[in-house]
């Protein structure tokens, strides 16, 4: 997937990846992030995919606030991406941990791509050009990966169907979610302030009003989460080296 635009040098593009899930579906003490998938940490694919995003300026890492030296000596260590890397703390929940990452970053920074350290076979090029996409769109709130549901989909209580509904109607929401940063921390500010709790990053700016454009990308851009994803990934990753930095 390739742009014939690029993104202004004055326009200011960094990632934040969010390393602090616990891994308990997939039964990883400490994490899954730090789980090795061909040859290194899943988190550390994750980063050097969205590094691989020429947009991409810079990356912090949201770890674990416990764990923050911890994640940034292992990764570091596995991570190949020459742009400059940090680790901050993130908070008990994905809103706060992002907004560590959000602070961390500063004012300075204009649009933000969040993605998940658990999503290791992201493509670089779509992430780029899902940033172009909302550098050329100011009317935009953010960009969302993801893919059109394919399979029906069916609503379900006590286990019996009460709705099938227009599938045409859904996507697969994925990572990164890029917004204009000021956009998504105004977002922040207004859940907070009415008790609002989203499902993922991109939910804040609907809530917000904001305009939220899906964006199509790989349908191999899981998220692992149990040991049949960490499989693939593996696969995946030995055979194709999906998420490198190219020379």
């Amino acid at each position: 997937m390739t742009s014939k635009t690029t993104v202004s040098p004055a326009v200011k593009v960094a990632g934040i990846v969010a390393a602090g899930g616990q891994g308990t579906r997939l039964g990883a003490a400490g994490g899954k992030q730090l789980l090795e998938v061909a040859g290194r940490p899943v988190a550390a694919w994750a980063i050097d995919a969205l590094a691989s995003a020429e947009s991409i300026q810079s990356i912090v890492v949201v770890c674990d606030p416990e764990r923050v030296e911890e994640y940034a000596q292992i990764l570091s260590d596995y991570v190949r991406t020459e742009k400059p890397l940090s680790f901050v703390a993130g908070g008990s929940t994905r809103e706060e941990s992002v907004r560590a990452g959000l602070e961390a970053l500063g004012e300075e920074v204009d649009i933000v791509a969040v993605h998940d350290g658990a999503r290791p076979l992201l493509d670089g090029l779509c992430a780029h050009a899902a940033a172009q996409e909302l550098v050329h769109d100011c009317g935009l709130a953010g960009v969302v990966v993801g893919n059109p549901a394919v399979d029906t989909l069916k609503s379900v209580k006590d286990g019996c169907v009460t709705n099938t509904p227009d599938r045409s109607l859904y996507w697969h929401a994925q990572t990164p979610q890029i917004f204009w940063r000021k956009t998504l921390m105004s977002a922040y500010k207004k859940a907070q302030l009415e008790g609002y709790q989203g499902t993922d990053d991109a939910s804040y700016c609907e809530y917000a009003g904001g305009k939220v454009r899906m964006f199509a990308g790989s349908r191999n851009n899981i998220k692992v989460t149990t040991s049949e994803d960490l499989e693939f990934a593996e696969v995946m990753l030995t055979q194709t080296k999906v998420g490198q930095p190219h020379d």
